[in-house]
């Protein structure tokens, strides 16, 4: 695929209601800003303000933050049984009053561009689209229960990431790796956002459209932090009245010059939502650690001379039993196959992790329930799609979700702000929507929100860099 190339001089053609729509006149505010795609991935460089940030990244990505957005309403009308608008009515009364006057001005920012591209949206539908992953998760399983629903059931178990560093990898330096599980329908966080702040650190991050977090989260800074996360399954718990996990994800990243402050914006306001294990290092001292991050229980491991991994279950004792309700010894859940699967790629891989490792890592199908090769929900490259459950395990059959990504970086990579990204799965088993719906009419529901996702090769990223003239269009 040839690399696709906007600016400021540049007309941006969007397909709005059916229509093509030409972009007003070239807007000053744009004139730091492009975009670009390469295998699959959109790489967007917004640079300035706040609100001006957000402009770009409206502008810019209009197209996609129209479908996503096209996409987060059905799915939430679904999955919930409740309208949208109604979602957006509530977010306004709890949430957007949390949000800080930083992250408000780069959503204002988005409305506009947007607007400016013929997209109509509100301040108040951007917190609530940003917010979704811990809305959706995390305070509608309560506010269900609040309006005498059945309980929701648990979140899928998601996300595969590892980090390591001293004599754990090949030069002493960290390592870090992570790709995401996740429902193919929602499978749409294919951009690198490349952020040049006014003020704070620059950021390089995989995002979806229109987000001012990462949510799939992988990032990593100029202050030399790099970071990933995987959920904490089977977890409970959600205070409206703290600050927003995506405000807080943004704040950090964007302000941090360690570790430890890091952890502090992340701490401060802990709203429950989107409960994670982080796994994030320092490239300036090779010291790296994990932060698991529930409501009331909080547990920070750190070292310069180890490897943590996240695959689902919580490794404090006190948060799994006071805050999960995951059995962290029934490896026919694909969390627990995980984690062992990961403890053993550690033990057997000492002293010679590097970013090769770390992608064959991402792409591994040992299943440590069967104890052979097997791509399923099991294995580290999750594929659910191809899992018939008929070994006792509890997820739903051929269920449609699994890896759609893949990322790795290590410390040379970090100092020089790139990382390499696989978009689709990274083991390169592609994912055909059509045929996917013929074989498993279950799904019926999904048509024209399941896309197909072909083999893609690894592409390297660096913050700032432009595709070459012959390669752009």
């Amino acid at each position: 695929m040839r690399h696709r190339v906007a600016s400021a001089a540049a007309v941006l053609l969007l397909v709005q209601a059916g229509s093509l729509c030409a972009a007003p006149p070239p807007d000053p505010r744009l004139a730091t800003a492009w975009r670009y795609e390469k295998n699959g991935w959109i790489h967007l460089r917004i640079e300035g303000p706040s609100r001006q940030l957000g402009f770009q990244h409206g502008f810019l990505l209009a197209r996609e933050i129209a479908e996503s957005l096209s996409d987060s309403r059905a799915g939430w009308a679904y999955e919930t049984g409740t309208e949208w608008p109604w979602l957006v009515s509530r977010v306004a009364a709890f949430m957007t009053p949390k949000v800080d006057a930083e992250s408000l001005a780069e959503l204002d920012g988005l409305v506009e561009g947007l607007a400016a591209a013929g997209v109509k949206t509100s301040r108040d539908e951007m917190v609530a689209y940003n917010a979704l992953i811990e809305l959706s998760e995390y305070w509608w399983p309560l506010e269900k229960k609040k309006l005498g629903g059945p309980p929701v059931r648990p979140k899928k178990q998601s996300c595969s990431a590892f980090i390591a560093t001293g004599r754990m990898t090949a030069d002493g330096g960290i390592v870090l790796g992570h790709n995401t599980m996740s429902s193919y329908a929602q499978a749409t966080a294919r951009v690198v956002l490349d952020i040049a702040p006014a003020k704070g650190h620059r950021i390089l991050m995989q995002a979806e459209p229109g987000w001012i977090h990462s949510g799939t989260d992988f990032f990593l800074t100029d202050a030399g932090l790099v970071g990933a996360e995987t959920t904490i399954g089977d977890f409970d718990g959600f205070d409206e009245g703290g600050i927003p996990e995506f405000v807080r994800m943004r704040r950090a990243t964007q302000s941090a010059d360690s570790i430890d402050e890091w952890v502090a914006v992340m701490k401060a306001g802990n709203n429950g939502g989107y409960a994670n294990a982080w796994l994030v290092g320092d490239v300036k001292t090779n010291e790296i650690a994990r932060l698991e991050l529930g409501l009331k229980v909080v547990a920070l491991e750190r070292t310069r001379d180890g490897a943590y991994t996240g695959s689902n279950v919580a490794e404090d004792v006190k948060l799994l039993r006071f805050e999960t309700t995951r059995k962290e010894t029934d490896i026919r859940l694909s969390s627990v196959a995980r984690r062992v699967r990961w403890r053993q790629l550690m033990a057997e891989n000492a002293g010679r992790i590097d970013v090769e490792k770390a992608k064959a890592f991402e792409a591994d199908h040992w299943d440590a329930y069967l104890g052979r090769v097997n791509p399923s929900g099991r294995s580290l490259c999750g594929h659910f799609e191809l899992d018939p459950q008929s070994f006792g395990g509890p997820d739903e059959p051929f269920s449609p979700e699994g890896t759609f990504d893949a990322k790795v970086v290590d410390s040379a990579m970090a100092k020089r702000m790139s990382f390499a990204g696989k978009w689709g799965s990274g083991c390169d088993i592609p994912f055909d929507a059509e045929r996917f719906l013929a074989e498993h009419p279950q799904f019926a529901h999904l048509t024209g929100r399941l896309k197909s996702r072909p083999a893609r090769p690894w592409t390297e990223f660096r913050s700032g860099v432009r595709p070459s003239a012959p390669e752009a269009r």
